[in-house]
């Protein structure tokens, strides 16, 4: 990742937040760790089991992570975009479930 870039808002960092996931397998991992962490969040909700939250945190990386790490052989946005990056996360999961990015 250019330590350069600098961008302004999340429509300019979207194109780059896809560009960094265009390995299949990592989006799958992407969008199988941010459905997961939906559910638990879900679940904190109702249960009020707050803990599940904190895992659902843990799980959602962990997936995304290994995405990057082993199939994109890339660093994750999260370590400099963090916002963008959350962002990022759930508008992929989105644009996969509508069928505007490829599964």
């Amino acid at each position: 990742m250019n330590d350069e870039i600098k961008f302004r808002n999340f429509r300019e960092f979207y194109p780059f937040y896809l560009s960094e996931h265009a390995n299949s397998t990592s989006r799958r991992l992407h969008f199988t760790g941010t459905s997961l962490a939906l559910a638990l969040l879900i679940a904190a909700a109702f249960s009020q089991k707050w803990w599940l939250a904190g895992v659902a945190l843990i799980e959602g990386y962990a997936f995304a992570w290994v995405g990057h790490f082993f199939f994109e052989r890339n660093k994750p946005a999260t370590f400099k975009y963090p916002g963008f990056s959350l962002m990022g996360d759930w508008r992929l999961w989105w644009d996969i479930l509508t069928g505007k990015q490829k599964f």
